[in-house]
């Protein structure tokens, strides 16, 4: 073979192993990359950087010989003499055994069954797509905009999630932005139906709504907020305007009852409504007194998820709902027996199979393994979220894990962890008070 051969052929065989090492490395280079310039490619591009998708959610470690634990809903203490509408609370919860709702508004009883129009369309609401990951922001400034106010999902986003890299926005950040930012009011419910969101509609509110969202196989399953902006008994079916899918002339798009359903659940049936001041009476009405007092909210979420449990016992969301609810009973009740039941359903959710996005969204398991104790699954679960793309843009998962530190003895990682969550949201007052109270305390930190 002459010399000139043999240069052509290294080459070749050169740029091969150049191509199939970029190959290789092309979707690690994309998922390295800042969400920002993600956000600028070609969708066949991005593809890569998602294929595979990560695992579920790591299972818990099953102790041999050991039944599954039955779950079971411990009885309610006697209500409050009077119930009140959940205002907007601290925008992250934290492990507490203290009520953190304070009283707004009474209760009215539920409305009578008064037919509802067969059809509604709201008018006055115009979409806009939404920027990386801002579908909160951008959701919330739909609906202020229909109460006249100029704010814009860059003005809100400015304050409820100043990083741009910041991966969720929890119901509470926006009604907190609604409550300490406008003249408006907000609430907060879980364990909602469908009748719900129509009479909401009727009467002329929009409704912000969390659920899931699976837009392909190759991006995976996501939390998403959508605002309905009407409904059509006919077609079975709600509009709603989708920052993220379109359509983009404010037509809205139709969502069948049954979809809607569907991806409301993985989120606990939760929904945001804005309101003026003077119409917190008549929203207490459209929801009923179950949703409007907080204990009774979520025993009523806890008892419908605990429903489906039983119908579709692989339901992983279920068994997620039935978790979350009883932690949030157990923060208001000071029950430990609430956490105990809480992380036998988590468990039930893991092993299930939880998408790994799961905690980018909702927390409430490391509450519950918290309160019983369980820190290394607060780690483990800590650790699969900060190593999946994006994850590590979750201040929250930061938040919970200085906790299981602390708890462990490791102060040193415990403060870094809590600044980590402080990076993210700047002001974060769990971990600023975290932070505080580990100045004070006078320990170690080496």
């Amino acid at each position: 073979m002459s010399r000139t051969w043999r240069i052509v052929l290294l080459v070749g065989i050169t740029g091969i192993l150049a191509g199939l090492a970029v190959w290789w490395a092309l979707p690690w280079m994309i998922g390295a990359l800042p969400g920002r310039v993600q956000q600028q490619l070609p969708p066949r591009i991005l593809a890569l950087a998602s294929t595979p998708l990560p695992t579920a959610l790591p299972a818990p470690t099953a102790v041999a010989g050991q039944p599954t634990r039955r779950i079971i809903i411990p009885t309610l203490p006697p209500p409050t003499a009077t119930a009140t509408l959940p205002p907007a609370v601290s925008p992250t919860r934290q492990p507490t055994n203290e009520p953190t709702m304070p009283a707004t508004l009474t209760a009215t009883p539920t409305p009578s069954a008064t037919p509802l129009p067969p059809s509604v369309r709201l008018s006055d609401l115009e979409i806009t797509p939404q920027k990386f990951n801002n579908c909160g922001p951008t959701n919330l400034s739909i609906v202020l905009r229909y109460y006249g106010l100029p704010d814009d999902q860059f003005d809100v986003a400015a304050v409820v999630r100043p990083t741009y890299e910041d991966r969720n926005v929890s119901p509470e950040e926006l009604a907190a932005y609604v409550d300490e930012h406008t003249d408006l009011r907000t609430a907060v419910f879980r364990g909602g139906d469908l009748d719900i969101l129509k009479r909401l509609l009727a009467a002329g509110y929009p409704v912000i709504v969390e659920k899931g969202l699976l837009p392909s196989e190759w991006e995976g399953w996501m939390g998403h907020y959508l605002t309905l902006v009407g409904y059509d008994d006919a077609a079975q079916a709600f509009i709603g305007l989708d920052t993220f899918l379109g359509p983009w002339d404010s037509s809205g798009r139709a969502e069948s009852y049954e979809t809607v359903a569907d991806y409301w659940a993985h989120f606990n049936n939760t929904f945001l409504v804005v309101y003026p001041p003077e119409g917190g009476n008549e929203i207490a009405a459209l929801v009923g007194e179950t949703l409007v007092d907080p204990l009774l909210m979520w025993q009523h979420a806890a008892e419908q998820a605990q429903r489906q449990t039983i119908t579709a016992p692989d339901d992983a969301f279920a068994w997620f709902n039935l978790g979350s609810s009883l932690t949030r009973l157990g923060a208001l009740t000071g029950q430990a027996s609430y956490y105990e039941n809480a992380a036998a359903a988590f468990d039930q959710a893991r092993t299930a199979g939880l998408p790994w996005r799961m905690l980018w969204y909702q927390f409430e398991p490391y509450e519950a393994y918290l309160g019983n104790g369980r820190y290394d699954d607060v780690l483990t679960l800590t650790s699969a979220t900060l190593q999946s793309s994006g994850g590590q843009f979750v201040e929250e998962t930061y938040l919970y894990r200085g906790y299981a530190l602390l708890a462990l003895g490791n102060v040193a990682d415990a403060k870094t962890a809590w600044e980590q969550t402080l990076a993210i949201k700047p002001g974060q007052p769990q971990a600023s008070q975290a932070l505080s109270t580990l100045a004070n305390s006078g320990a170690p930190v080496e």
